[in-house]
């Protein structure tokens, strides 16, 4: 849910050689825990993935819990990446959405993992709550700004408000995961986000995405 965000500045001599070395088992964490779940998934998995020892993994992360949460900041830096790249106004913001959930049905292992780490971070003493926590907040507020913008041109439909159509966005998307994967060939992500969109604005998401669809098959 592999994509390699890349940094403004890269070090050079060792310190280059060190965050290429993270990097790389971040990459490798992040597939073994998604093909075996984070309490399957060994640290021993993820050596071995990443191409060093057990002691090399364990000098740039001291446990696993560290190693997770590392994980899941870097996974969030490269779907914050993605979204700028679609990003200029509200509009194109939910549009950036509909691609994330275009991108992630191309992620199953990936799209589990999120979809069991954000169920069992429920609980306060989960090693990933605080950093689901402060996600859901983060992308709440972004949503909720995207809303706001629309909410000024008077885009959003009668009775809704930024917030309220912000935490229906995310409730559709992770809804929408747990159904597609349950059943991949009957869901599809993208246009039922689209349509979701579309329902409480006054911009046709539906239409704008299957011409966007068009375009890059023409």
């Amino acid at each position: 849910m592999t994509d390699t965000a890349q940094p403004q500045f890269m070090p050079r001599g060792p310190y280059q050689k060190t965050a290429r070395t993270r990097v790389a088992i971040l990459e490798a964490a992040l597939e073994v825990f998604s093909e075996s779940g984070y309490h399957s998934g060994s640290i021993r998995d993820v050596a071995r993935r990443a191409g060093i020892s057990n002691s090399g993994l364990l000098h740039h992360f001291p446990d696993k819990i560290a190693l997770l949460d590392a994980m899941l900041e870097r996974r969030d830096e490269v779907d914050a990446e993605a979204m700028r790249k679609f990003t200029h106004d509200g509009k194109s913001a939910l549009h950036a959405l509909i691609h994330l959930a275009a991108d992630n049905a191309s992620k199953p292992g990936i799209v589990k993992l999120y979809a069991i780490l954000s169920t069992e971070a429920t609980a306060e003493d989960h090693p990933a709550h605080a950093h689901f926590v402060s996600r859901y907040a983060r992308t709440r507020h972004l949503v909720e700004d995207a809303f706001r913008s629309l909410a000024e041109d008077d885009q959003l439909v009668a009775g809704t408000t930024p917030e309220s159509a912000a935490i229906g966005t995310l409730a559709m998307m992770d809804g929408l995961q747990v159904q597609w994967l349950l059943e991949p060939t009957r869901i599809d992500m993208p246009y039922a986000l689209a349509s979701y969109l579309s329902s409480v604005t006054d911009i046709d998401f539906v239409a704008e995405h299957s011409l966007e669809l068009s375009a890059q098959l023409a």
